[in-house]
C-alpha cells in the first residue's frame, strides 16, 4: 500500500532523491566505494559541498550578494547559541512565538542582554504577534518563520534597523520571498531538505567579527568559511541528500513553482477543516502555517473511528505534538497534492460513518 507521510521531521523526501542517494551508498560517481566511505576532501565529495552550497543561495537569490552558504552539524539547536555567541554584544530583540523561538531565546541570554519584544505564550502559541515595538539599539532582531509545533507561520516580516536573524528550519524553499532583509538564515535540513544531520545556515559576512569575545573555533561563523564547511568532517550523507532536494526543487521550477503547489496543499486541507462540523482548525485563520495544519476533533467525535480510518488509507505521521494534541499534517514540498487529497478523503469519510 502506497503510504501518505505526513511526518513533522524527519519528514518525507522526494522519491527520486531517496533513490539517487541509496544508489550512492552502493557506488558513488561509478567510483565502486559508497558515498559514506570516501574521504569529505576527495574531489568528487568536494564538488557535492560546493554545487550544495551554490544551489541555496541560487534558490535563495543571494548570489553575489555578500552572503556564504555553510552545511554545518548540532542541527537548529546549536544554531540558537552559535547566533548569539557571533553576533550578541550587548543586546538582542526575540520575537516568541513557540516552543523552538523560546529555546533559542534562553540560549541568547547566555551571552547578553535579550529583550523579549512579544509573545503568544498567553494562547498557547496559536497566533502571530503584531504591531509590536523593537528598541533602536540592538545588535540583531530574532523570529522563528514557521511553528512546526503549533501550526503558525510569519507573513509578515519586520522591518529592522539591525541585523535579521531568521530560523527558516521548517518552511525554507517552501514559498518566495526577498531573502535579501535577512542577514542570518539557518535551516535544520530534515524539515524540508534533506535528512537530519546538517544544518544550512546562510549569513552575510559583513554582519561577522564585531563582537569582542573569543569565540570557539567550532562555534565561529567566520573560520567555517574560511573553510568552506571543510573546518571538520561535514555530515556526507547529510549534504550529498541536501544537494539532490535542492537540484529536484531546481528542476521544478524553484521556489515559485513549489510555492504554487504548497499553497494549494495548504487551501485544501484548511477549506476541508473550516468545513467539517467533527473537526476544528488550532491556529488562528490569518496565521496558519502552510507547512504543518494543526487541528483537533470537536468534543464528543469518535477518536477511535478517524484514527482507524487514517491508518487504513496508509496515512502516517498525523498525530500532534503532545503540546497540543489532535492532529498535524506536515506538507513539506516533497508531500505531493494527492497525499492531501487522500486525508481530506478520509475526513469526509469520517463525516459519513459518524
Amino acid at each position: 500500500m502506497k503510504k501518505h507521510n505526513f511526518s513533522a521531521g524527519p519528514c518525507i523526501l522526494p522519491q527520486e532523491v531517496i533513490k539517487k542517494s541509496a544508489e550512492a551508498v552502493l557506488n558513488f560517481n561509478n567510483s565502486n566505494l559508497s558515498l559514506i566511505e570516501i574521504s569529505h576532501r576527495s574531489k568528487d565529495f568536494v564538488a557535492v559541498m560546493d554545487n550544495a552550497c551554490a544551489l541555496a543561495l541560487e534558490h535563495l537569490n543571494l548570489q553575489n550578494k555578500g552572503y556564504k552558504a555553510l552545511f554545518l552539524q548540532g542541527g537548529a539547536s546549536t544554531q540558537f547559541l552559535m547566533a548569539a555567541y557571533n553576533l550578541l554584544e550587548k543586546k538582542a530583540a526575540y520575537l516568541n512565538t513557540g516552543t523552538w523561538s523560546s529555546k533559542a531565546l534562553k540560549e541568547a541570554k547566555l551571552f547578553g542582554e535579550v529583550i523579549e519584544v512579544a509573545s503568544s505564550k498567553d494562547k498557547n502559541f496559536n497566533y502571530i504577534p503584531k504591531n509590536f515595538n523593537i528598541p533602536s539599539d540592538i545588535d540583531y532582531f530574532h523570529c522563528t518563520s514557521n511553528n512546526t509545533i503549533f501550526g503558525t507561520q510569519i507573513n509578515s516580516f519586520p522591518e529592522v534597523n539591525a541585523p535579521l536573524v531568521c530560523d527558516m528550519s521548517s518552511d525554507i524553499f517552501s514559498r518566495e520571498l526577498d531573502f535579501s532583509k535577512f542577514d542570518l538564515i539557518y535551516a535544520g535540513a530534515q524539515k524540508n531538505m534533506g535528512p537530519a544531520g546538517t544544518t544550512l545556515v546562510v549569513v552575510k559576512e559583513e554582519i561577522l567579527g564585531k563582537v569582542s569575545r573569543n569565540i570557539p573555533s567550532m562555534l565561529d561563523y567566520k573560520i567555517h568559511i574560511n573553510s568552506e564547511s571543510m573546518f571538520n568532517t561535514p555530515s556526507v550523507f547529510a549534504v550529498y541528500v541536501s544537494m539532490l532536494t535542492l537540484d529536484w526543487l531546481k528542476n521544478l521550477g524553484g521556489i515559485s513553482a513549489i510555492e504554487k503547489i504548497n499553497n494549494k496543499k495548504a487551501d485544501t486541507i484548511y477549506t476541508e477543516i473550516d468545513r467539517n462540523p467533527l473537526f476544528k482548525g488550532f491556529a488562528q485563520k490569518e496565521d496558519r502555517s502552510k507547512m504543518n495544519a494543526t487541528f483537533t476533533l470537536v468534543e464528543g467525535a469518535n477518536q477511535e473511528l478517524f484514527d482507524g480510518l487514517w491508518k487504513a488509507a496508509g496515512i502516517s505521521g498525523i498525530n500532534g505534538h503532545r503540546s497540543v494534541g489532535g492532529y498535524r499534517a506536515s506538507m513539506y514540498n516533497a508531500l505531493p497534492l494527492e497525499s492531501v487529497q487522500v486525508l481530506v478523503e478520509v475526513m469526509k469519510e469520517f463525516e459519513r460513518k459518524s
